[in-house]
């Protein structure tokens, strides 16, 4: 891959691609058709985090990063055969 003229990531940004990336893979190795759910559940959860947080609220960005990392490593499991999505509303969060 040659080096874009677009500007660096940093180290979080690079964070939840990797993240993004890694529930694609283990989407792989499930069947044909939890593959299609689990990479739909992923898209839409990430696509909807962009919009719904803002890029400075590192907290609760690194929370998610922790809670998708546990999930990852749940669906990379043999064991576990797909993906339910977990909505947790921003305004729950900073109630607690």
């Amino acid at each position: 891959m040659g080096a874009s003229g677009g500007p660096k990531l940093s180290g979080m940004q690079k964070q939840v691609l990797a993240l993004y990336r890694g529930f694609l893979r283990a989407a792989r190795t499930k069947s044909p058709e939890e593959r299609i759910r689990i990479e739909s559940i992923v898209s839409a959860e990430f696509r909807q985090n962009s919009k719904q947080v803002d890029r400075k609220n590192f907290l609760y960005i690194e929370y998610l990063l922790r809670r998708g990392k546990k999930q990852l490593d749940q669906l990379k499991s043999p064991d576990i055969v797909g993906l339910s999505s977990l909505n947790v509303e921003i305004s729950q969060i900073k109630k607690s």
